[in-house]
């Protein structure tokens, strides 16, 4: 059996898969927008920029992608460890591809080694359709999401003015520095009153960074608090879609225009699933 497990791990490196560009969307506490950010972003990149785009809910707590984009909640990740084709899990929605559910990845544990292989393998190939894999985790640290940072090519840390989301922003970035050495991040401010309070709030956090671990961050783009947010997320609308001219959705397209400028995909996003499972001991 572990013969088999090896044969079909070798079979996924010997096929040279040249994975996307994943980005892992991640922030130090809950409530900072993180999610809103990862469905606006992935709409502006598919529908603005023609990126064919596959949205990840990693969110192992509290998965709630589908209540922004109204996908079927049951058509998810456990379907496809229960053995439906991965292409059948996939959802889509207003012109991107979505993955719901991964918090089946825990029923993992169940699987022989050849099942996990298996899927591994299906990762893979299905994420070599896309130009971006992006992907929405859980807020605050944890082990899951430490294995999507490290495995991603760079990472999307959401934080915003409040003391405690720039505090916890710091503390994620902290953690996954002084164990895995990690330091790829990218900030992003959200819910700010005026540009100048995100530049703030990220100087404060750069300098912070700089000063304690010696590494630099980047500031990736500020967002504006939005009256339109609420009600979109009411409606189950996305504000980008909704309101194409609101501060906030051009403010996501500058973010969407910076990320569609860069070229190739480091050879480190290749075999970005085996690092996943591997990471989390699976």
């Amino acid at each position: 059996m572990n013969d088999q497990a090896w044969g079909l791990r070798e079979l996924v490196a010997k096929k040279g898969i040249q994975n996307s560009k994943f980005i892992t969307i991640a922030s130090g506490k809950g409530g900072v927008g993180k999610t809103n950010f990862a469905v606006n972003f992935a709409y502006v990149m598919a529908n603005e920029f023609q990126k064919k785009i596959l949205l990840i809910d990693a969110d192992i707590g509290m998965a709630n992608i589908h209540l922004f984009l109204s996908t079927d909640p049951n058509k998810n990740m456990k379907n496809f460890f229960g053995g439906t084709k991965l292409e059948e899990v996939i959802q889509e929605a207003y012109g991107f591809d979505v993955l719901l559910g991964f918090s089946g990845i825990d029923e993992l544990r169940d699987l022989d080694e050849i099942s996990v292989q298996s899927v591994i393998y299906d990762l893979e190939r299905v994420s070599q359709n896309y130009d971006y894999v992006v992907i929405d985790t859980s807020g605050g640290v944890d082990e899951k999401v430490m294995s999507f940072l490290r495995a991603s090519s760079k990472s999307y840390i959401i934080t915003t003015p409040e003391p405690t989301a720039l505090t916890d922003a710091y503390a994620l970035i902290r953690s996954i520095y002084n164990l895995y050495g990690y330091q790829n991040f990218k900030i992003i401010v959200n819910m700010c009153r005026t540009e100048e309070e995100g530049q703030g709030v990220f100087n404060k956090l750069k300098m912070t960074v700089k000063k304690f671990l010696g590494i630099d961050i980047e500031l990736l783009g500020i967002l504006p608090y939005t009256n339109n947010l609420p009600q979109a997320v009411r409606n189950k609308e996305l504000v980008a879609m909704k309101y194409p001219k609101d501060l906030f959705t051009m403010s996501v397209k500058r973010i969407c225009e910076i990320e569609a400028k860069i070229q190739q995909p480091p050879q480190d996003d290749e075999h970005f699933w085996q690092k996943i499972f591997d990471f989390m001991g699976k």
